[in-house]
């Protein structure tokens, strides 16, 4: 058989499966109706394991995983069809219609606001972005800012999450497995860093540089090529700003924003010390309460799958399968076990849409744990 005939024989099986494909999801319609009359769960895991394990072996040891792969996925399929058909609703679908009907029309103004770090802190650049007036209650901590959330004593606060040439805000994902929050907006602010230095001081004259572990990275290029310098972190690039303006050497400089360099009196060197001029960082807004905008277009969740071959991409297909897009991934270790970890998720969806639901509803139903962290429109 040739290259022509072997790809005519393929387009007569495509048209096969496919024709059985329609059979097996009018099966699944009757599925669905009987499921309907009698209120039995849509998610039925033992049985899904055991389509598996016969499949695996019907399909022989060379085509077990990809036979393991196509059945888990038309599976996958079809509890979304059953899912649509039945109309019937999970936890977190009521939770979420609860929350929407309970939250304001508009985006609040004002408000009490939690922010690590000092006056001129990015986040506070950030939290004066999303509120127009607003009171800052400043901790030394990301640990401060959650627990002042989750206490009541601020209605909001705001943290970094995640920089576009430096990566991910560790920190804050572990915090996010100890504390209850809702994420109800995020920021996309992009950071332009200076170099900060007492009036009249020269770069020849800095032997020390201050600044936040994240901004260090993200000017790693500048600070390689000025190895004399001495590096110290600091809690926050703010923080980096009043320990230079507040110290008696002349030798210090801070990395931090020009804001900081107006609030404590600094000059900011002309010299280029980010690693490149597309620097942004994105930070979350968070709630004790859920609370879920008008417009609300992102999904924030974690969940944790079995430590077995295959159960990722089982989780993943399900996004492919409703056409869902993941524009963020990130797995944290889980504190006390055994190199298991836990997955943190962004897609974009419509938070009220009836396939973002149904997917919501089924990831609740089939992974070990979830947990929803917010419906919300990053700005």
């Amino acid at each position: 058989m040739d290259l022509k005939e072997a790809r005519q024989e393929i387009d007569g099986i495509n048209q096969s499966i496919l024709d059985l494909f329609k059979r097996r999801m009018e099966a699944v319609r009757a599925v669905a109706e009987e499921k309907k009359r009698t209120g039995t769960p849509i998610f039925n895991g033992q049985r899904e394991r055991e389509i598996l394990a016969d499949v695996a072996e019907a399909a022989g040891e060379e085509l077990e995983t990809y036979a393991k792969i196509l059945f888990q996925t038309l599976m996958d399929v079809s509890r979304s069809y059953q899912t649509r058909l039945l109309d019937r609703q999970g936890s977190i679908s009521l939770k979420i219609k609860e929350a929407v009907a309970a939250t304001p029309a508009i985006f609040p103004n004002k408000g009490t606001v939690a922010c690590q770090g000092v006056e001129g802190a990015y986040s506070q650049i950030a939290a004066d972005r999303l509120f127009g007036l607003q009171k800052i209650l400043y901790f030394k901590d990301f640990e401060g800012v959650f627990a002042a959330v989750q206490s009541g004593l601020c209605s909001y606060g705001v943290l970094p999450i995640e920089n576009s040439t430096y990566g991910t805000v560790n920190e804050v994902y572990d915090l996010m497995q100890k504390h209850r929050f809702s994420i109800v907006r995020s920021l996309k602010l992009r950071i332009d860093h200076k170099l900060l230095t007492k009036p009249g001081v020269n770069l020849s004259e800095v032997t020390e540089v201050f600044s936040h572990a994240q901004a260090i990275g993200q000017c790693a290029r500048f600070l390689a090529e000025h190895p004399s310098i001495k590096v110290t972190v600091c809690e926050n690039t703010a923080v980096a700003a009043k320990r230079v303006a507040d110290s008696d050497r002349r030798d210090v400089a801070a990395i931090a924003s020009a804001s900081c360099a107006r609030l404590y009196g600094l000059s900011p060197l002309s010299v280029h010390v980010a690693n490149n001029d597309g620097n942004y960082t994105r930070f979350i807004c968070i709630s004790k309460e859920g609370q879920i905008f008008s417009g609300a277009d992102r999904i924030s969740l974690t969940v944790t799958v079995p430590n077995t071959p295959g159960s990722l991409y089982y989780l993943l297909a399900k996004f492919c399968a409703e056409g869902f897009n993941l524009t963020k991934l990130e797995n944290r270790p889980i504190e006390g076990s055994d190199f298991d970890v836990r997955f943190y998720f962004d897609f974009e969806a419509p938070v009220l849409s009836d396939r973002a639901l149904a997917l919501l509803d089924d990831l609740e139903a089939s992974c070990e744990t979830f947990t929803f962290l917010g419906g919300y429109t990053e700005v």
